[in-house]
């Protein structure tokens, strides 16, 4: 929708709202598994990986219509499937699930896209900026994070052995 028509408030609106549908199914998803504790060790795999296709594909978007830098796709993309990976490298040592930063992360990354996404006039649109610059540094920070996590991890296995 948003390739279709980047230019046309309607539709971006529309684009805005589906996104956030998504997302927000994503959001119920986990707290159902939560609630009836039918949490799964595929899930916590499958999850985070379904986070970073709905949001990496509006991240894309968003660059190819020149919206947002390539930069800041492409960085928090590395990013996003680099923790994806090591999280299969680390699996041999114990499940890192994703933490609250990383949950906070998914939730500052989709209301930057959301924003991006809605046709807001220039000065609004500065806000939709400053929640983006927020988000990659977030997004950078965890990533740091998860690395630590999976040298802790690593540590504590080869310990035990």
């Amino acid at each position: 929708m948003l390739l279709a028509h980047p230019q046309q408030p309607w539709w971006r609106f529309s684009t805005a709202v589906i996104f956030s549908v998504a997302i927000l199914t994503d959001t119920l998803d986990g707290y159902l598994a939560r609630k009836h504790n039918i949490i799964t060790r595929f899930g916590k795999l499958a999850d985070p990986i379904a986070d970073k296709a709905l949001t990496g594909m509006a991240f894309i978007g968003l660059s190819i219509i020149g919206e947002l830098p390539w930069w800041v796709t492409v960085t928090i993309l590395v990013r996003e499937w680099g923790i994806t990976m090591l999280r299969f490298v680390v699996l041999r040592y114990g499940v890192m699930a994703a933490g609250r930063g990383g949950k906070v992360k998914t939730v500052i990354q989709a209301i930057a896209v959301i924003l991006y996404l809605l046709p807001l006039p220039g000065p609004a649109h500065v806000v939709a900026m400053i929640v983006m610059a927020i988000a990659w540094l977030i997004t950078m920070a965890t990533g740091l994070d998860y690395i630590r996590e999976a040298l802790r991890l690593r540590r504590r296995a080869r310990a035990s052995e």
